[in-house]
């Protein structure tokens, strides 16, 4: 892994998958935080986020997690994570955002995800 995050963006069935690669902590979260925000402003209300490559994940990280959660349901759209490394799921599953976030093992689950 490098030093940052580099996104990659794929449509699939609606859904925007945002390929993440590197690490979601406070120098690199205003780059996603952007990416999703101008996604729902442009109208995208379902989005996935594929962690396959994010090795790691700060209390920052979190906070963008939960507040784009937030956003999205807002405007009745689906937000989910799929692909985690133990360690993620670990950080998330301690603060207790694995009762909140939508987490899902592999991407085909992620992308059937409704409410």
């Amino acid at each position: 892994m490098g030093i940052g995050l580099q996104i990659e963006l794929e449509e699939i069935d609606k859904v925007v998958v945002l390929r993440l690669n590197g690490r979601l902590d406070a120098a690199t979260v205003p780059i996603l935080d952007r990416k999703i925000h101008t996604l729902i402003n442009d109208g995208h209300v379902q989005i996935a986020l594929d962690f396959s490559y994010v090795d790691y994940l700060s209390s920052a990280g979190m906070r963008v997690l939960l507040s784009e959660s937030r956003s999205l349901h807002a405007k009745q759209g689906t937000f989910a994570l799929f692909s985690l490394s133990s360690e993620v799921e670990e950080v998330l599953k301690m603060a207790g955002f694995d009762r909140i976030l939508h987490i899902f093992p592999t991407e085909k689950e992620a992308l059937q995800f409704k409410k």
